[in-house]
C-alpha cells in the first residue's frame, strides 16, 4: 500500500541544478517507509541565481524538516545558514540543513564522512595512502578533510581554478601541518584517484583526469552517482584498474542524513538496502 502524505507529514527537500540525476529522494523515501517515519523528500531544481530567495522561503515552511544540498549549491549555501558545524566551516561548504523550530537553519557537511565510510565499507582504507583529488569545491573539500582526518600521507589537489585549490590546501595545512600537500602535478604515483567534480553527469563531459597516467593498481573513485558507471570508471576498468562507484558514498551517508534531518524519530543505524 502506498504511504499516505498528510498535513502532519514532515517535508524534506533536495536542492540541485540540474536535479534529474539525484538518487537521494528514492533512497531516503524508502527508508522513511521502512522505518514508519512520517516524512517525505521531494526534489527542487533551483538555479544559482534563485538560491537566496529559495532559502528565504524555506525558513517560513514550518513543516520543513530540512534540506539536502548538492551541485552546484554546497559552497554558496553555507553563508545562508544561521550556524554550521566546525567541519562545514573549515571546508566552506554544507550539504545538509535542518530547519530548527524557530526557523533558524543549521548546516553540516556529511559528504566527506560518507565518502570515507563508503571506501571502508568496500574494503579500502585511506590511512597511509597518497591521494589525488580532482576538484576543490564543497564536496571535494569535505573529502579532503575526511581523508586528512583518516591519516592520508599526501594529497594532490587538482582544480581548474588554481586559486581555489591553493585556498583549500591552505585550510588543510592549518589543521594538518604534517600532511603532504600539492596543487600541481598529475595523477600518477598515487594510491587512490578521486573524481570529486560533477564531470561525468553528462555523457559529453571530459574525463576529470587521464586514467592512462595512473600507476598500476590505483583505485579510481567517483562521487558522481548517476550514471553508476561513469565514463571515468569505464575507462579505468578497461585499463585494469580497480574502481569505486559513487553509490557507496550515498549508502554510507544515509544513516547520518536521516539522523540529522529527523533526529527525534530516526533509528540508530540504517542501511541503504
Amino acid at each position: 500500500m502506498a504511504r499516505l502524505i498528510s498535513g502532519k507529514t514532515r517535508v524534506c527537500a533536495i536542492l540541485a541544478d540540474p536535479v534529474g540525476h539525484v538518487r537521494t529522494p528514492q533512497a531516503l523515501n524508502a527508508l522513511f517507509e521502512r522505518h514508519a517515519i512520517d516524512a517525505v523528500m521531494v526534489p527542487f531544481e533551483v538555479a544559482p541565481v534563485d538560491l537566496v530567495r529559495t532559502v528565504d522561503g524555506l525558513r517560513a515552511v514550518r513543516n520543513l524538516a530540512g534540506v539536502v544540498v548538492t551541485v552546484p549549491h554546497k559552497s554558496a549555501i553555507s553563508a545562508l545558514c544561521d550556524r554550521v558545524s566546525d567541519r562545514a566551516r573549515l571546508a566552506g561548504a554544507v550539504n545538509v540543513i535542518r530547519r530548527e523550530a524557530d526557523g533558524r537553519l543549521s548546516g553540516d557537511l556529511l559528504d566527506g564522512e560518507g565518502f570515507a565510510a563508503g571506501l571502508e565499507l568496500a574494503g579500502a582504507q585511506l590511512a597511509g595512502k597518497r591521494v589525488f583529488l580532482a576538484g576543490a569545491g564543497g564536496g571535494a573539500s569535505a573529502i579532503a578533510f575526511a581523508a586528512a582526518e583518516r591519516g592520508v600521507v599526501h594529497l594532490t589537489i587538482s582544480n581548474r581554478s588554481r586559486d581555489k585549490a591553493n585556498a583549500l590546501a591552505a585550510r588543510l595545512a592549518s589543521g594538518f601541518p604534517k600532511l603532504g600537500l600539492a596543487t600541481e602535478g598529475g595523477p600518477e604515483n598515487h594510491d587512490i584517484a578521486v573524481n570529486a567534480t560533477s564531470l561525468g553527469l553528462k555523457g559529453n563531459d571530459p574525463l576529470p583526469f587521464d586514467p592512462d597516467r595512473l600507476s598500476p593498481g590505483t583505485l579510481v573513485a567517483e562521487v558522481v552517482m548517476q550514471p553508476e558507471v561513469t565514463p571515468l570508471l569505464l575507462s579505468a576498468a578497461e585499463r585494469g584498474l580497480p574502481t569505486h562507484p559513487g553509490k557507496w558514498m550515498l549508502e554510507a551517508q544515509l544513516s547520518e542524513i536521516l539522523r540529522f534531518l529527523v533526529p527525534d524519530v530516526a533509528p540508530v543505524r540504517v542501511g541503504a538496502t
